[in-house]
């Protein structure tokens, strides 16, 4: 079943939406090399809350924590730990909050101090993916459309690894709602795009193979070759012409930009 959101409801995604990434832009302030994914974890939750929302990963299906924090191979679903992060990694950020009854989700990929031209490009391509996954979101086109825009530009152009096993997803009410929204497909495939649908794009990709395997906690995804991965996500609703981003990069970019402990393409 898939719901069409009204002109007020997208009101409150976008309220929601903003609560996300700004606490995503919160815990990139405190990134540096020594600070755990699990403080990031904690940062970023007392940041949802003081917002007065609900930071709605917590307790989903039985996930323990308030983000998904992906440290190189892990592409994503990452479990927060005490292992401290160090010069090199990269980390992607998932997280999400709940406000007056309507979900807000959305994800980031950063560098820590220097990393090879290969991940920069590996994260730029992938950041790129999504923009152009996004272009295909309007009213007229399929999802098959935005699918094939992040593979053909993911894997066939850079020969990188989109992963099948995870998809981006509609949202709402619901955290996960209909339809799936795949990184890999056919133009003119799929259900047609009406306007007023919500929907959260979200390219995984890996450096090496597309392959991927459950760690032994359960949750977290990692590259079968035990190479990087990228993860960035935005919600975005389907209108006629141009698709209505209903998150935002600028307050991480800024972080990002801000924290000379971080790698930023600008």
């Amino acid at each position: 079943m898939i719901h069409y959101k009204s002109s007020e409801e997208i009101e409150r995604l976008r309220q929601s939406c903003k609560i996300v990434n700004d606490s995503i832009a919160h815990a990139a302030s405190f990134l540096k090399p020594g600070i755990s994914t699990l403080e990031l974890n904690d940062i970023a939750e007392e940041f949802i809350l003081a917002q007065g929302a609900v930071p709605n990963f917590k307790h989903y299906h039985g996930y323990p924590f308030a983000c998904c924090i992906s440290v190189n191979d892990a592409v994503v679903h990452g479990f927060p730990t005490k292992e401290p992060l160090k010069e090199g990694d990269i980390i992607s950020i998932d997280c999400g909050a709940l406000k007056n009854g309507y979900h807000g989700d959305s994800a980031y990929t950063f560098a820590l101090g220097e990393i090879s031209e290969e991940v920069k490009q590996l994260l730029r391509v992938t950041k790129e993916a999504l923009y152009l996954g996004i272009e295909k979101a309007v009213v007229g086109n399929r999802i098959g459309d935005i699918s094939a825009a992040i593979q053909e530009y993911t894997e066939k152009q850079h020969g990188y690894g989109v992963v099948r096993e995870l998809v981006g997803h509609g949202i709402g009410r619901e955290l996960h709602e209909d339809p799936q929204i795949p990184n890999y497909g056919k133009r003119g495939k799929g259900s047609k795009l009406k306007d007023g649908l919500v929907i959260a794009i979200e390219p995984m990709i890996n450096l090496g193979t597309k392959d991927v395997y459950n760690d032994k906690d359960g949750w977290t995804v990692r590259t079968s070759d035990g190479k990087p991965a990228a993860h960035y996500e935005h919600m975005v609703c389907v209108r006629k012409n141009k698709a209505d981003i209903l998150t935002s990069f600028s307050s991480i970019e800024a972080a990002e930009k801000a924290n000379s402990n971080l790698w930023s393409d600008y």
